[in-house]
């Protein structure tokens, strides 16, 4: 009986190999690229229908303001939560992050000297972020979810630096560089010893943080930095130095980066190639380009954009996971937003040329994403979601527009 059995499974096996091969010769050959796009043309996407999801997006953000004009707040948990001790200190490096986005955003979008609304909106969230923003402190000797806050907040501080000039503001103008040069000095102060930021220290918890520099918040921070030295704000040399190391000892030949310092004798681990570096590997380029990386060229950019695009799923396969890092190669939901913003500040950084069909792929992507409430999220997050996921998309398509 046990002969018979398995000679009749042998002779099923067969039967399937031929088949299946028998199908493999009837598939059509590969067909190029050049083929496949013939076949498949990209939707073009009009200013129309981009200025119109901005609006909407713009329109979720006046009615989501609190009363005091930040944005976001420690409410909607779930089982699983994002470690945030110290409460009241964790969660007001969150809200300061989350509002210096909107804040940009709200300027970014153009509303604000359109809309009556939009302009007391932002009048609002300025006179919150500056009244708080210099408050931001490292929570605890382990999270220092503060670095986020101070460099988002410079990136606000810009644009409202920008907007002042243009009404010749002079008062305002000095408190804006007085509180620029406070965050930069805060951010002086938490820079990790490997010369880059972190957001966790989970070695020692000393002074001078012992924590691993991550490679995409060094990233963030070095963005920053940048737009804070082309309105003439000085950042010291030997930081920005040491940071920009950090992220080349984690750059890999490819231009994908390991997630972090401490990861980067693991180059095959799964969260460091290329599929798990989708949404690091746009900050990192772009970071390092706008501080002098000839290396960092247009092949460079154009290939990561095109992958972003051609390998998006990776990104969407985790975008409204709840648990982070739950996905393929580790990719947490978190992730998503934030690499196509930065993915647009490289698009922006293009020529004419190559630029305009990559802001049709990003368009693209984000427009199909936006929910019926007008907002895009993309990972739970107490309720900060829906805040940072919408002002990461209206800065992303406003970079978008033809």
């Amino acid at each position: 009986m046990p002969t018979r059995f398995f000679r009749s499974c042998f002779i099923c096996l067969i039967a399937i190999f031929c088949v299946s091969n028998a199908n493999a010769q009837k598939t059509p050959p590969t067909q190029s690229k050049d083929q496949q796009k013939k076949q498949s043309p990209t939707i073009i996407h009009s200013t129309t229908e981009i200025e119109d999801a901005i609006t909407r997006g713009v329109e979720f953000l006046l009615k989501d303001q609190n009363k005091n004009g930040s944005w976001g707040s420690p409410h909607n948990t779930k089982a699983l939560n994002i470690y945030a001790p110290s409460p009241a200190a964790s969660h007001l490096a969150y809200r300061a992050a989350v509002t210096a986005m909107c804040i940009s955003a709200l300027i970014e979008s153009g509303q604000v000297d359109k809309s009556a609304e939009a302009k007391q909106s932002l009048q609002r969230a300025q006179d919150w972020l500056m009244l708080e923003l210099p408050g931001v402190r490292r929570a605890t000797a382990d999270v220092m979810y503060n670095v986020w806050a101070h460099a988002y907040g410079i990136q606000a501080l810009v644009h409202l630096h920008h907007r002042a000039k243009s009404a010749n503001q002079k008062e305002q103008l000095n408190k804006i560089e007085d509180l620029i040069r406070n965050q930069i000095e805060r951010l002086q102060r938490y820079a990790s010893i490997d010369g880059g930021w972190g957001y966790y220290d989970f070695r020692a918890g000393t002074k001078r943080p012992a924590s691993s520099s991550i490679s995409f918040t060094t990233a963030t921070v070095l963005v920053a930095f940048h737009q804070a030295e082309q309105i003439g704000i000085d950042v010291p040399d030997k930081m920005v130095k040491r940071a920009i190391d950090s992220i080349n000892r984690q750059r890999k030949s490819d231009n994908s980066y390991v997630y972090g310092e401490y990861l980067k004798m693991r180059p095959l681990y799964g969260i460091n190639r290329p599929g798990g570096s989708l949404g690091r590997s746009q900050a990192c380029n772009i970071a390092l380009r706008y501080w002098g990386d000839k290396t960092v060229d247009d092949e460079v950019l154009v290939t990561w954009l095109e992958r972003l695009r051609d390998r998006n799923g990776w990104l969407s396969i985790g975008r409204k996971r709840p648990v982070p890092h739950e996905s393929w190669f580790a990719v947490a939901g978190y992730f998503f937003y934030y690499g196509h913003y930065y993915a647009a500040l490289c698009v922006e950084d293009l020529p004419a040329e190559k630029a305009t069909p990559l802001k049709n792929d990003l368009a693209h992507i984000i427009l199909a994403l936006q929910e019926k409430d007008g907002d895009w999220w993309d990972f739970p997050l107490y309720n900060y979601h829906r805040q940072y996921g919408t002002a990461f998309s209206i800065m992303t398509l406003s970079r978008c527009r033809p």
